[in-house]
């Protein structure tokens, strides 16, 4: 995976976590100035070590202006993540922080916007789970319902951001993104002793996903649209029941009766990707357990056995 040699430098604010690990072994020859930043400097390290931007994004407003000046994007992938290093169940204060972080985001462009080059290109991870309970397909126009506490304070990061956005006089692009293989809370969270929800009919959940390297790909791609959609599902196209993706990768799990409020199926609508994508990568490909896997165990993702664990999805 290459950028064109030309490309300002791309600043990728929230590295150090799950999605940001992915994309820093993906691009690691990508050929471009890729600005890392995380909050805290690495173990033992030096405070330049491997490239690294150590700084506050909140605390720290010059200082993220000054590593956003020059710049051709910033994706924001910065904020707690349930189960992530701030832990399964966040605070109020703690979910906040998504929409703190993409409107300090959107200052920082506003201050380094240059007469010649305009203001930095600006990307903000989403999640699907602000759609809540909604049937799918899911496209990018419907009316937000989230149900969780992180869908919705996902929901109020867009609001918040696109509100500001306005007034600022900045393009931005939120992206929606779906269930991402060997980060998931299957793949990623599975457990000896995991158990899963069949509902009715036999099925297992079914949820749109997309593979590691594949989503590095579509981000690489995405940075270098010349125009692209306020609102942006990524996903490949399709949904995946959970238990055929815990079956594909050899991990085994029980099963359980789906409770009322359970949801058979989360599909994101991805029409507007893949025309995106059409004219600047080769065609998005349907989800499948197998590739999925596949990708995820190439980057290690998988996980080890471990104590038992009952998790409901």
């Amino acid at each position: 995976m290459r950028f064109p040699p030309t490309l300002r430098p791309i600043l990728i604010l929230g590295a150090s976590g799950r999605i940001g690990g992915i994309l820093r072994h993906q691009w690691a020859s990508a050929g471009a100035d890729l600005r890392w930043q995380r909050r805290a400097r690495p173990d033992g390290a030096e405070p330049d070590a491997e490239g690294w931007h150590v700084f506050d994004p909140l605390a720290d407003p010059e200082v993220l202006a000054a590593a956003a000046r020059g710049t051709a994007a910033i994706l924001c992938l910065a904020g707690p993540v349930p189960g992530g290093a701030a832990g399964r169940d966040l605070s109020a204060r703690q979910l906040m922080q998504h929409r703190d972080l993409a409107l300090a985001t959107l200052e920082a462009a506003a201050r380094v916007r240059d007469a010649e080059t305009g203001a930095p290109r600006l990307l903000l991870a989403s999640s699907a789970a602000v759609y809540g309970v909604a049937p799918g397909p899911l496209s990018e126009d419907i009316p937000l319902a989230p149900v969780a506490p992180y869908g919705v304070a996902k929901a109020e990061m867009e609001q918040a951001a696109q509100a500001r956005a306005a007034e600022l006089g900045l393009e931005i692009s939120l992206l929606r993104i779906g269930n991402i293989a060997g980060i998931d809370a299957i793949l990623g969270g599975w457990r000896a002793g995991f158990c899963l929800d069949q509902f009715a009919d036999g099925q297992t959940p079914r949820r749109s996903y997309i593979g590691p390297r594949t989503l590095a790909e579509v981000l690489a791609t995405l940075i270098q649209c010349p125009d692209l959609p306020q609102v942006l599902n990524i996903a490949q196209p399709g949904a995946v029941a959970m238990g055929d993706l815990l079956q594909a990768a050899g991990l085994d799990c029980a099963r359980r009766p789906a409770p009322a409020q359970a949801i058979a199926e989360v599909q994101l609508d991805v029409t507007r990707l893949i025309g995106l994508l059409a004219d600047q990568l080769a065609a998005l490909p349907a989800a499948s357990p197998q590739d999925l896997v596949a990708e995820a165990r190439a980057l290690t993702l998988l996980p080890q056995s471990a104590p038992d664990k009952d998790t409901r999805i």
